[in-house]
Order: structure tokens, then sequence, then C-alpha cells
């Protein structure tokens, strides 16, 4: 997987620059679906990153659906980029919801009457 180190000088969070680094792997194929990634502290080696910083990415990436953290099988990649981008929307929304008085269970009745 190649991986090039974040720009400390961005505007940009470095964990956030890293889980883009490593969803554009996933992308572009240098990460396919079903393989492990290396171990965070490779990876922060690699981007010239805290451990702790890569770790935050991973938790943002498992949270989107694009990585499944395995006790004894470490963390593989279990989705696609666009699946990534879904996961990252719903949970848009149910923010913006909630903002508006809306709570999780209402917004899933909602849309399950648009379907």
């Amino acid at each position: 997987m190649k991986m090039s180190k974040v720009n400390k000088d961005e505007p940009v969070n470095l964990h956030d620059q890293v889980a883009a680094e490593i969803r554009r792997a996933i992308a572009d194929g240098e990460a396919a679906q079903g393989e492990r990634l290396p171990p965070a502290v490779d990876l922060a080696t690699v981007l010239g990153v805290n451990k702790n910083t890569v770790i935050r990415a991973l938790h943002i990436l498992r949270d989107e659906g694009l990585l499944d953290f395995t006790r004894g099988r470490g963390i593989r990649v279990v989705g696609s980029p666009q699946r990534g981008a879904v996961m990252s929307r719903i949970d848009e929304l149910f923010v913006f919801a909630r903002t508006q008085g809306y709570r999780h269970d209402e917004v899933v009745a909602l849309i399950q009457t648009r379907s």
C-alpha cells in the first residue's frame, strides 16, 4: 500500500488526512476488500505521524463501514469507498435530524415510509 507523508502545515486535521490516505488506497485498489492493513505503528512511521493519530483515523474509517477490527485478525478492509460515503451521509442525516427535533427511530421510520 503506497502512502505519502501527511502535510502538517495543512489546515486539515492530521487524523482526517490519514483517513483520506487510507480511503484513497482502498479506492485505488491498493487495499482490497478482505485484505489486512499494516499495524497502526507501521502506518504511523510511513505517514510521519503519531500512532494515536493513525488509530483515530482507523476508528473513523471503521465507523464509515470501510474497516473491521477483529481481535487476533487485525484490521481488515470490509467496505468500498462508496459504502463509506453513504455511511458518512447517513451520520450527517441523523445529526441534522436531531437538530430538527427528530429521534433516531423517527428518522428510520420516515425513511421506511419513503421506500
